[in-house]
């Protein structure tokens, strides 16, 4: 199985994680399954950027982006290349490392 390790997040994996997870789960489901509560607000269908993760290594392993995703994730606070959004990537064969930004455009939290 695929290890997705997790660099230290302040509040969702403050000493980070290592995670073994099936291949072909989504990337947030793999992180929801294992105790870290990455925001969906869409209900994990790509149409927000609150899953939205930066893949530092294993990225070229993962699904390909639709263009709806790339396009969402102009929306996203501190895209890079290697961004992705959690719920659209699956995970192949390969190790992943990820970081989880510092924020997230949630409104729905932000004004609630």
């Amino acid at each position: 199985m695929p290890k997705i390790t997790i660099i230290p997040h302040s509040e969702l994996a403050p000493s980070g994680a290592e995670l073994s997870v099936p291949a072909g789960t989504s990337m947030c489901d793999a992180l929801l399954d294992n105790g870290i509560d990455i925001e969906h607000a869409c209900g994990k269908v790509g149409a927000c950027t609150t899953c939205h993760v930066i893949v530092r290594n294993g990225f070229p392993s993962l699904s390909a982006a639709s263009e709806q995703e790339e396009d969402m994730l102009d929306r996203a606070w501190g895209v890079e290349q290697r961004s992705r959004l959690s719920c659209q990537a699956l995970i192949a064969d390969s190790d992943l490392t990820i970081e989880l930004p510092r924020y997230s455009v949630n409104h729905a939290k932000e004004n609630g």
